[in-house]
C-alpha cells in the first residue's frame, strides 16, 4: 500500500510567491500627471491619444507593493 504523504504544492502558497511584488494598473491620466515617466508609460499615453482607442491601464512600477499572503 501507498502512503499518501505526497503534500500537493500550489504554486499561491508556496514559499517562493508568498511576497511576490503587485503593481496597480493606471490609467493614461496617472501616466500624463506622472512626474518620472516609464517607457511603459509613454507607450501607452502614446496609443491612447488616438481617437477611439480604448484601454484598460498599464502596470506602474512606482505602485509596487507586497504580494498576498
Amino acid at each position: 500500500m501507498a502512503k499518501k504523504n505526497a503534500k500537493k504544492m500550489n504554486k499561491f502558497d508556496s514559499q517562493i510567491n508568498k511576497y511576490q511584488y503587485t503593481m496597480k494598473m493606471v490609467t493614461s491620466e496617472t501616466c500624463i500627471a506622472c512626474k518620472t515617466q516609464c517607457a511603459r508609460g509613454l507607450e501607452y499615453i502614446e496609443r491612447m491619444s488616438k481617437p477611439g482607442a480604448l484601454g484598460k491601464g498599464v502596470a506602474c512600477h512606482l505602485t509596487k507593493g507586497k504580494g498576498f499572503r
